[in-house]
């Protein structure tokens, strides 16, 4: 796969299928992107597991903390990486041990790895790298449009309204 670039069908099918995140490196401080990642997943009808050793066993946008990726209970669809690239082998590795494996491994923005990749998708795992949910989620429902950014997409049905709070979702 190029993923130098994604098609956005690619995305849209990855953010429509999945419906459980661990956030690998999320973060309890409300001034960083992985909190507010976490917290817009959330809204959006995720269920979200946070990661991050040292705040396990506490929330963190109210969903409860875990040290890894092992700890958590129950099956995940999808790793969202927050952390450096050389983080990315270790917890790649951690995935790769669960029982059933994620269906997606996702690194944010700046973090890419693309030996990685290969093993992944060897494996039957979706990979996406240097993209964020957050943004591909109000990029392709059209929220970030409403600020005037161009999302690339034309439509000329009228955007469906969600459940929850006002917002043109992707969730059905």
């Amino acid at each position: 796969m190029n993923h130098d670039s994604y098609l956005d069908t690619y995305i849209r099918s990855i953010l429509d299928e999945v419906k459980s995140i661990a956030i690998v490196g999320a973060s309890p401080k409300n001034v960083r992107p992985s909190y507010f990642v976490t917290k817009y997943m959330i809204a959006k009808g995720y269920k979200v597991f946070p990661v991050n050793p040292g705040h396990a066993g506490k929330e963190i946008c109210g969903a409860m903390t875990y040290a890894s990726l092992a700890d958590i209970p129950e099956p995940i669809d999808m790793v969202d990486i927050f952390r450096a690239n050389s983080a990315v082998p270790g917890i790649v590795g951690e995935a790769l041990k669960l029982a059933p494996k994620p269906k997606v491994v996702w690194m944010q923005l700046g973090v890419r790895d693309d030996e990685i990749a290969g093993v992944l998708e060897t494996a039957g795992i979706k990979v996406v790298m240097n993209r964020c949910p957050k943004i591909e989620y109000g990029r392709l429902s059209g929220e970030i449009g409403w600020t005037g950014v161009n999302r690339r997409t034309i439509s000329s049905k009228k955007p469906k309204l969600a459940k929850g709070f006002q917002h043109y979702g992707l969730r059905k």
